[in-house]
């Protein structure tokens, strides 16, 4: 009997999938509020989790469980400097970091990668997926919420090498599941990958909070502005009389 380590993976990360689409940062996106200061500090965090995904990915590409899920045409690093390029300008390099849950992120990729490549499985799979699945959608939630007529600064969604989204994916799972893994190794990878949205989710907190302080800011602002309307208003109103 075949091993689905596709659909496993689907069954098995539901909960954890729900989980990251009800953080607030995330609700808020696909609601249509997205703060632009908080998108391109995404984009940078996403840009060292790619990173360290597609530097294990190469040096692992012949591992017997990596083989069948290399496929270059869906890095992004390349993509994400694009972006990065567009929000932070020509010296983005010295201006970007690693947040904190990022550093946690990255950290474990290279963990696994080094002493279990097999659970790189998980990572892929928890990334590339999501993007191809829903990064149209979301590159036009981006797109109106930031005013980006020009297409500029969404590069990250635009998959050049991949001509057909869902044939891809279906070519995609049936690679998942010509991986010879176990019922146990399975398991390992199904663990992992709930990990990679656990430390997805926590890249989704930070970007929250910087949303609220954001909003938080703005509204204060918009009090000391009623304010000050207020006591011109009654001034003019004294001086009239």
């Amino acid at each position: 009997m075949s091993i689905k380590l596709a659909e496993q993976l689907r069954q098995g990360t539901t909960k954890s999938h729900s989980m990251a689409e009800n953080v607030s940062f995330v609700k808020s996106f696909l609601g249509g509020v997205v703060d632009k200061k908080s998108y391109r500090q995404l984009v940078a965090n996403l840009y060292f989790v790619y990173m360290a995904i597609e530097e294990q990915m190469l040096i692992n590409k012949n591992h017997r469980l990596i083989q069948p899920i290399y496929f270059p045409q869906l890095n992004r690093q390349s993509s994400l400097e694009k972006d990065l390029l567009y929000y932070y300008g020509v010296n983005w390099k010295d201006e970007i970091y690693m947040s904190e849950a990022t550093q946690m992120y990255v950290k474990r990729i290279h963990a696994v990668g080094a002493s279990q490549p097999e659970l790189l499985v998980a990572h892929a799979y928890t990334r590339y997926m999501g993007d191809l699945s829903g990064g149209q959608i979301l590159k036009k939630i981006a797109q109106g919420a930031m005013n980006l007529t020009d297409g500029r600064g969404l590069a990250f969604y635009d998959f050049q090498e991949i001509s057909d989204d869902s044939e891809f994916k279906n070519h995609y799972r049936n690679q998942l599941d010509s991986i010879p893994v176990n019922q146990e190794q399975i398991s390992d990878i199904i663990a992992e990958a709930n990990i990679a949205f656990t430390l997805n989710m926590k890249m989704f907190q930070e970007l929250n909070s910087n949303l609220l302080k954001i909003m938080l800011m703005l509204f204060v602002n918009a009090i000391s502005n009623l304010k000050i309307n207020t006591k011109l208003f009654q001034k003019d109103i004294s001086l009239s009389k």
